[in-house]
């Protein structure tokens, strides 16, 4: 049986794929002086965002599975960047906190992560990306809902 031709020029899924690549790439450089991953840098902004949260709510948010945290959120710990402090209301569960280490060097990955973001949308007008984020929005539903099924 032949193989059936597949053009992945004019697939969506590939060029999201090529994208995801290459500007998560692009940021770990733009991290590397402060010494840390793209995935730390989730970890922080959502922390910043939203608080203190569970392992499994902070997965949740960076769209990965609670394992795949733990060794991230470890070596957070053992940097002195967060600290994992049982949730007064639950004491089954701790909740990530930011310490103050990480919140002085938050200011500096959002500042790597607006010129990162200024980068990569160079050329494209306001109107672009909005309608950029709109679609990419709207495939991750769908995804999602897949993955749901």
């Amino acid at each position: 049986m032949p193989l059936e031709h597949y053009d992945f020029e004019e697939s969506v899924g590939y060029w999201i794929a090529c994208a995801n690549q290459a500007y998560g790439r692009a940021f770990q450089e733009k991290l590397t002086p402060y010494g840390i991953t793209f995935r730390q840098a989730q970890v922080m902004g959502w922390l910043v965002i939203e608080g203190p949260m569970s392992q499994v709510e902070l997965a949740g948010k960076m769209l990965i599975e609670p394992p795949s945290l733990v060794g991230i959120v470890d070596r957070m710990e053992s940097a002195g960047l967060i600290e994992r402090r049982a949730c007064s209301s639950d004491r089954r569960k701790n909740l990530v906190h930011l310490l103050p280490a990480s919140e002085q060097m938050w200011s500096q990955i959002a500042e790597c992560a607006r010129t990162m973001r200024t980068e990569a949308t160079q050329g494209l007008s306001e109107e672009e990306c909005a309608t950029l984020r709109r679609l990419l929005k709207k495939v991750l539903d769908n995804v999602t809902v897949l993955q749901a099924t």
